[in-house]
């Protein structure tokens, strides 16, 4: 860093405008995978959107809430902010495919067993148009489209308030037992 650029939020120049902030609250994460690990895929998601279970923390990070739970199928929703933006003024793609790669493992989760889990193997997202703070919130749907008993294949999509898609995705996903 040189001594001309500044070193602090309190030493940004005026011209930069206001300082912004948020504040991001979470619960134990460890503690509540413990909880899920005894209850199948679907019933651990439905405890979370009921409110038994806290979110995870990506989703009080990102902004995330689940709205909708079915078997191998989910909808969550994201309403994103200036402080997901990147530096040409619009939403980075990160958040999009943080969207989507989280509705597409919870897609899968929802048909699993207690005790059994997932990872992404692969997220291969495709980004239709660009994502504004005013773009309104995002609607996620991901879905399985093969259930497997070692790989799922599963695909997603996000739409703006305005119902246009604005990025697809495809994911393989790795099913972990029990260990």
């Amino acid at each position: 860093m040189t001594s001309s650029e500044p070193s602090t939020v309190d030493d940004a120049p005026a011209s930069w405008g206001e300082p912004r902030s948020r504040t991001v609250t979470w619960h134990d994460p460890r503690a509540t995978a413990a909880r899920g690990a005894e209850m199948s895929g679907r019933e651990y998601l439905e405890a979370i959107a009921d409110g038994w279970l806290p979110p995870a923390p990506i989703a009080q990070v990102m902004g995330f809430d689940v709205t909708r739970i079915g078997d191998g199928e989910v909808e969550f929703t994201g309403h994103p902010d200036e402080s997901v933006y990147n530096p040409i003024g619009m939403v980075h793609g990160g958040f999009v495919a943080t969207l989507l790669d989280s509705v597409v493992g919870c897609a899968v989760h929802t048909q699993l067993p207690a005790g059994v889990g997932y990872t992404s193997i692969d997220l291969n997202v495709s980004y239709l148009r660009a994502v504004h703070a005013d773009s309104g919130r995002l609607t996620a749907r991901g879905h399985v489209v093969k259930p497997g008993r070692r790989v799922a294949f599963a695909a997603g999509e996000v739409r703006d308030g305005a119902g246009k898609v604005v990025a697809t995705a495809t994911s393989s996903l790795l099913i972990m037992g029990p260990g």
